[in-house]
């Protein structure tokens, strides 16, 4: 399962990318927005700094929701760096928009989806990434990877490429489930990812371990 980190700051991606386990990014106008990212011109010039410092995806969402002002951003979008993946809401001229841009070759992820209908339809048209919101599915009580499997399930029964990434994660629980229910990538926030570090016994188990050393001049066994 590829592992993208779901923010706009520069020094998350850094950290992220340092730890080795990075495989992009997704963005989106509210996570620009809390950056202090406005403008058209700034927008641009960030989406550049993010694709300076990952190899892999970098999502760049389209803030226009009509079918010819879509293609126009989106083709700017892609223009910009051959990591650039244009993101697409999940609209009627969204999905118009994703077929017309499958075959000019240009790789789309389709966001703000929330039931397996809106997720085939994606995929239908070509969708290289299709985004199910987990947590905004929790928050109204219902559940969020209980979508990721049937989706997975649907893609897997019709052999469609689109790939299946989970969005909106809000714990390591939500990442152990989406690995667990194989979909090919995860989106979260630096601390989502990170604490997946964490175990009380292996804190317990190295502080043993360095204070034995300490004592005896050997490491523990």
């Amino acid at each position: 399962m590829k592992f993208f980190i779901d923010t706009a700051n520069l020094a998350d991606i850094r950290e992220a990318q340092d730890m080795g386990i990075l495989d992009g990014v997704t963005t989106n106008p509210s996570l620009m927005a809390k950056e202090g990212i406005t403008g058209k011109d700034n927008i641009i010039a960030h989406y550049k700094q993010i694709c300076e410092i990952v190899e892999g995806d970098v999502s760049a969402e389209v803030i226009s929701t009509t079918f010819d002002e879509i293609i126009r951003e989106g083709e700017e979008l892609a223009e910009l760096n051959e990591n650039i993946v244009v993101k697409v809401p999940m609209i009627k001229d969204g999905v118009k928009a994703i077929k017309y841009f499958t075959e000019k070759g240009i790789r789309t992820n389709c966001t703000l989806i929330f039931s397996a209908g809106q997720a085939l339809l994606a995929a239908k048209a070509g969708a290289t990434y299709v985004s199910p919101f987990v947590g905004r599915l929790d928050d109204i009580s219902t559940d969020g990877m209980a979508l990721i499997e049937q989706i997975v399930t649907i893609f897997t029964n019709y052999g469609y490429t689109t790939e299946v990434l989970a969005a909106s994660v809000r714990h390591p629980m939500h990442i152990i489930q989406c690995a667990e229910m194989g979909a090919d990538v995860m989106t979260a926030p630096l601390s989502v990812i990170k604490a997946l570090l964490n175990h009380p016994l292996t804190d317990s188990g190295l502080a043993k371990f360095l204070a034995d050393h300490q004592k005896a001049g050997v490491p523990a066994k």
